[in-house]
């Protein structure tokens, strides 16, 4: 064979070869989930909002058929928004939830595909991105400036939580949980921490502890500001809301606590700068001002707790318990609880101190009057 003909051949065969080899398919499919929750008053009114948006309400999802009492006692007003097109040209599906309790949660859903080093560099780049609050709280101001004749006693000021989930529904070969940690466990740990350098042994190690499933070929891996999901779209429902509902408490326990700080500040403050007779007096509108705050507070911590209910879904239970454990639910809660406590010592004792200046007054009264009598009674 000479040269010219053999030419083409090996251009054949190698063409051939080129056809033959796979195209690399993408090894994972799913969405980010970018949520961005703020209090923004002390009371929706949910039904005066419906009339409002006409929107509808959402109820509460569970991993496998569970009894209709099993739901939110209150159910979240949600809103659609608008689909938002960042500069990146990435395209944002999203969705505005509003409490009872006065929380504002806005979910935005970015589809990706792609392999685990892409992941974990989108979740890095999300989970430190500091632009998108300012972002998503400019949508929520417009949005609640028609929900205004709904809020009760608005706030000025909001304080916000982000939150991240990575929820992925399809992994090349269709591993069960177990072998995906075994094989991916330091990049899920990355993607729950938004880092994109390895962690170590003892960070992975405790970033892993706080995962759980309900089938062999589900997982949810939970941090304190993110977590990673691998399930269906129907199975990771579940621990979405539960997410979302545990990071709202989160933000209402941060707004009691801060409330009861600058309440008690006051009333140290007031104490401080005197204990005479006419601070004695005072001391019954302090207290009553005191008390008022103490009674709110109980009252809406316990509209916060409990929102949702799992009288026969244990797993969702114990799915709960987990991410509000995880994003520092309990630790709030704990401080909010020793401060109404500190606070009712505090107004029993401004109470018995008002009632021993008015029992000092009175018996003040009660000598003057007889020093009088007993002063007439010799001079006539």
């Amino acid at each position: 064979m000479d040269r010219e003909t053999a030419a083409p051949l090996v251009v054949t065969e190698i063409a051939a070869k080129i056809r033959k080899e796979p195209v690399l398919e993408p090894s994972l499919h799913g969405s980010l989930l970018v949520m961005m929750q703020f209090d923004v008053c002390e009371e929706i009114r949910l039904d005066q909002l419906r009339e409002i948006f006409g929107a509808r309400t959402v109820a509460a999802s569970f991993k496998h058929p569970a009894p209709g009492y099993v739901r939110y006692l209150r159910p979240p007003v949600v809103e659609a928004i608008e689909p938002v097109v960042l500069e990146t040209g990435e395209r944002l599906e999203g969705q505005i939830k509003y409490y009872d309790y006065g929380v504002v949660s806005l979910i935005f859903e970015l589809p990706f595909s792609g392999d685990w080093d892409t992941l974990v560099q989108l979740a890095s780049r999300w989970v430190w991105n500091s632009d998108f609050e300012r972002f998503a709280s400019r949508i929520a101001r417009q949005k609640l400036d028609r929900a205004a004749p709904a809020l009760v006693k608005p706030y000025k000021d909001w304080l916000s939580e982000d939150y991240f989930v990575f929820h992925v529904r399809e992994v090349a070969g269709s591993p069960s949980a177990a072998d995906l940690l075994a094989q991916h466990g330091a990049h899920v740990a990355q993607i729950v921490r938004g880092e994109t350098v390895p962690l170590s042994d003892g960070e992975r190690s405790e970033i892993l502890q706080g995962r759980i499933s309900y089938y062999p070929n589900d997982l949810a891996v939970i941090g304190w500001n993110g977590a990673f999901i691998y399930d269906t779209p129907a199975g990771a429902e579940t621990a979405i809301q539960l997410l979302e509902y545990a990071n709202s408490q989160l933000l209402e326990f941060r707004h009691y606590d801060e409330l009861l700080t600058r309440e008690l500040a006051g009333v140290y403050d007031f104490l401080e700068k005197g204990t005479g007779m006419l601070a004695r007096w005072r001391l019954a509108r302090a207290a009553s001002r005191l008390h008022t705050v103490l009674l709110d507070v109980m009252e809406l911590t316990e509209r916060v707790d409990n929102a949702i209910k799992f009288l026969s879904d244990m797993f969702s239970a114990r799915l709960y318990r987990l991410a509000a454990s995880k994003v520092g639910v309990p630790d709030y809660k704990d401080l909010v609880q020793e401060k109404l406590k500190t606070a009712e010592e505090l107004y029993r004792f401004m109470v018995e101190q008002f009632h021993q200046g008015r029992a000092f007054a009175l018996e003040l009264l009660v000598v003057i009057i007889l020093t009088v009598e007993f002063f007439a009674l010799f001079h006539k």
